[in-house]
């Protein structure tokens, strides 16, 4: 193990900001912060957000600077990634930036009901393949896992470069009656929605999800794609706390 890796383990362990729990501490009970986030660690009652495979942080922190009055947290196992974003908020004195390290399968033991308010999952692995398919973030065991303690109706966001997995997400919100807002296969493409004067709550959120301010957050990962001339795929949908999120049951098991 390098050097930089176990300093950087070390200061990721001296930051206020950084949650690192033992996995004997979650597996089989909840942790202390679960459903105290805002109260104990924000001192507020702002809405907290959340990105799953948050890896350097960029948008993690991003998103804190632009919008001071949400709470974000980073989640990721890897922490020599996790530990650049931490050292720039607590570098740029961001109160409403946070970092928890562990497994996604562990998430339910940090977060209460009705605790969170929006996701963001960017650029996580796709895990191509049919046999492979629940490990994807946006599975339906895994969106049963968020639903415990993501708010009704609350949006769940995903920023890709692999088109399987976009489609894939987007057959799990059709095939689950789940409300798309807005879903591209360029994200980045200059033919962007067109919105009328008397913008519906939906318009807001779409035109704020294509707006100079968000498009410029762009990760470590997500600029090499750009570079090497890849589009970048993008869906949100609503999360509906009450419905069980089915797979395909014609689904192959053999790919």
């Amino acid at each position: 193990m390098g050097k930089n890796k176990l300093a950087r383990w070390t200061e990721l362990g001296s930051y206020d900001n950084v949650i690192q729990p033992l996995i004997g501490d979650i597996s089989s009970k909840d942790h202390y912060i679960k459903g105290r986030w805002n109260k104990d660690l924000f001192r507020n009652d702002n809405p907290l957000i959340l990105e799953l495979g948050c890896g350097k942080g960029e948008y993690t922190v991003g998103l804190a600077s632009r919008f001071p009055e949400n709470n974000y947290i980073g989640i990721d196992i890897k922490g020599a990634r996790m530990w650049r974003g931490a050292k720039t908020a607590n570098e740029n004195n961001l109160p409403n930036v946070a970092f928890l390290r562990t497994r996604i399968e562990f998430i339910n033991s940090f977060f209460a009901s009705d605790e969170v308010d929006e996701i963001w999952i960017t650029f996580p692995d796709p895990h191509p393949g049919g046999r492979n398919s629940n490990k994807r973030l946006t599975s339906p065991p895994f969106l049963n896992r968020y639903r415990l303690f993501l708010k009704n109706n609350g949006l769940v966001h995903l920023k890709t470069d692999n088109a399987e997995l976009f489609q894939y997400t987007q057959s799990v919100a059709a095939r689950n009656k789940l409300d798309t807002l807005f879903a591209t296969s360029d994200l980045y493409s200059k033919e962007q929605p067109v919105f009328s004067d008397n913008t519906t709550p939906e318009d807001q959120i779409i035109r704020k999800i294509v707006s100079e301010d968000i498009l410029s957050i762009r990760t470590h990962y997500e600029k090499l794609f750009l570079k090497a001339g890849l589009k970048i795929n993008y869906i949100t949908f609503r999360l509906e706390k009450e419905k069980q999120i089915t797979d395909d049951p014609g689904k192959s098991k053999s790919k």
